[in-house]
């Protein structure tokens, strides 16, 4: 068994210890004006049941979320692991991001992602700077999710699936 190994806290050593835990890939789509936005975010979490609320992180650098924080509505796509080519368009810096992609409109300027295990359909509650990045709040207003459908994964920069195990009462 290897031990742990202290590195250094730079960006390197932090995006190696950050790719040890695994997350969820979600994008962040809306249509403003008849132009589609869109782009995958990191560090998706749960924030609070009342009110019902969602947090991400997006880069002070991105282009795309100054527009997409203009948006009534945002379009969140829990994508599933059939979805990883949806995943590497959304998170990259070029091209058309939604070549390829079936979408669904939501209430608002929101756009959905087809074939991911849930969608929610929110607006910004709040935004908090946080270092490189901008942590997002979002209010949830609308929300559905398909049972039949497992998440997509990333970890160890690398897209995952989950290995499911029926687990056992203990004694």
């Amino acid at each position: 068994m290897s031990e742990l190994q202290e590195i250094p806290a730079d960006a390197t050593g932090l995006r190696s210890a950050f790719a040890a835990f695994p997350s969820g890939v979600v994008t962040v789509c809306a249509e403003i004006d008849g132009v589609r936005y869109g782009l995958a975010v990191s560090t998706f979490v749960p924030v609070s049941l009342d009110p019902p609320l969602v947090s991400f992180c997006v880069q002070n650098s991105s282009s795309t979320w100054p527009r997409l924080a203009q948006a009534s509505h945002l379009g969140l796509s829990l994508l599933g692991t059939d979805q990883q080519d949806a995943a590497r368009s959304f998170g990259s810096r070029t091209g058309d991001r939604f070549a390829g992609v079936g979408l669904r409109r939501g209430a608002g300027h929101a756009v959905f992602v087809e074939g991911a295990s849930a969608w929610i359909e929110g607006s910004v509650h709040a935004q908090v700077p946080a270092g490189d990045h901008q942590v997002v709040l979002v209010h949830i207003h609308r929300l559905a999710t398909r049972a039949d459908i497992d998440p997509l994964v990333f970890h160890g920069s690398r897209y995952r699936r989950l290995h499911s195990e029926e687990l056992r009462p203990a004694g």
